[in-house]
């Protein structure tokens, strides 16, 4: 058997695991990233990026202006539009506050990042290769991979999102539904109604309370279309999101109109979304959850890249500590825990508690009727796409 060791294994070649790639790339370390897929590859996801997306890739070691000027395979989004229940809504811009967001489908933004982190000297790449075990020894881990492949390092990251098989193989904790989230997307062409500004648009309806329809424009004339409700109330309620959605796209009085001539691209396809709506253990002897593996989707929005972005800077440094000082085991890495808390926890803790807010039609309307006149309230709404820097009195970056 082939066995090569490394300073750090990264699972997972998505926003998380190439940033911390890519935050390591000039350091000393030897960095492996293995992903079961080859890319580029697509994930199933709203598409947003967000302000904080931005902010967080200028803050890597790596010359990021490509992204503005020359990625191509992306829409500038400068505002966001919330429905109410009622049907009212509010656009809040992002023009005015200096801000960009984009809307860049998965399958082209997670490339381009791969692409960036292929470019570093100090990282080995094992695209396409599926892990078959990961064990833990008092002075290693162990990855096996299913062609016969074997690494080794001191510590590993996993970075492999909802499902994680680093989580699965390290970490005994069974999912709670109350605090994942059921998401699923479809592709069109040609839905009409679109802002100027290239709003991205939530929609919350009575009967998707404690969710959201959304309509997100995507270059090319074409939107990414989806619902994200509860796993708890979709279980509970005994809800088909499939035909939910296509109920609302062919029936619903507020939208049936856009989609009059549109035309399918993609079929629904579902995901789940770990909500970082309570604090959970996020690491371990010789091992760092990052990302979606460690539930850090923003629980009212259900955007993840940004939080994505940054634990993988986070766990960078944190990896960085651990080599200077020869420790890898659960108590040193409880201070990844911590920092990675105190960056977020705010955050998430306001949106899980707006979310639950919402929950009722008349609060919910209430929240969007004042979402452009209170700026406390626009504050909240607006954080959950992460934001930061719109209201930096309010919210900690």
């Amino acid at each position: 058997m082939n066995t090569q060791s490394f300073d750090v294994i990264i699972v997972g070649a998505g926003p998380a695991g190439c940033t911390s790639a890519l935050a390591l790339s000039e350091s000393s370390l030897n960095v492996a990233l293995i992903d079961k897929s080859t890319f580029p590859r697509d994930k199933i996801c709203g598409d947003v990026l967000s302000p904080d997306v931005v902010g967080q890739l200028q803050k890597l070691p790596v010359d990021f202006s490509s992204f503005i000027n020359d990625f191509n395979e992306k829409l500038e989004c400068k505002a966001v539009r919330f429905v109410a229940p009622n049907y009212a809504f509010s656009d809040i811009s992002l023009v005015n506050y200096d801000l960009s967001g984009y809307i860049s489908p998965r399958i082209d933004f997670d490339n381009f990042l791969f692409e960036h982190t292929k470019k570093c000297k100090n990282v080995t790449i094992f695209e396409g290769q599926e892990i078959s075990s990961i064990n833990e020894s008092p002075e290693e881990i162990t990855v096996l991979m299913k062609n016969g492949e074997s690494l080794q390092s001191p510590i590993i990251l996993g970075s492999d999102g909802a499902q994680s098989f680093v989580k699965r193989a390290l970490q005994k904790e069974k999912p709670d539904k109350n605090h994942y989230c059921a998401g699923i997307r479809m592709y069109f062409e040609g839905v009409t109604g679109f802002s100027d500004l290239n709003a991205v648009e939530l929609h919350f309806y009575n009967e998707l309370l404690p969710g959201y329809f959304w309509i997100f424009p995507l270059p090319n004339n074409r939107a990414n279309v989806g619902i994200g409700m509860l796993s708890s109330f979709v279980s509970k309620k005994k809800i088909n999101l499939k035909q939910e959605l296509t109920s609302i796209i062919n029936t619903h009085p507020n939208v049936k109109d856009r989609f009059k001539n549109a035309t399918i691209v993609d079929d629904a396809k579902g995901f789940p979304l770990p909500l970082g709506s309570k604090k959970r253990s996020i690491s371990g002897n010789r091992y760092l959850l990052l990302g979606d593996a460690a539930s850090l989707i923003n629980p009212l929005s259900g955007e993840g890249i940004a939080n994505a972005i940054r634990s993988g800077r986070v766990a960078a440094e944190h990896i960085l500590r651990c080599h200077s000082t020869n420790r890898f085991d659960s108590a040193f890495n409880k201070a990844y825990d911590k920092e990675i808390y105190k960056r977020m926890w705010n955050e998430l803790r306001l949106n899980y508690w707006t979310q639950v807010f919402m929950r009722n039609p008349r609060r919910c309307n209430w929240i969007i009727q004042h979402a452009i006149t209170n700026s406390l309230v626009k504050s909240i709404v607006m954080s959950g796409f992460n934001a930061k820097n719109m209201f930096s009195s309010i919210l900690k970056s």
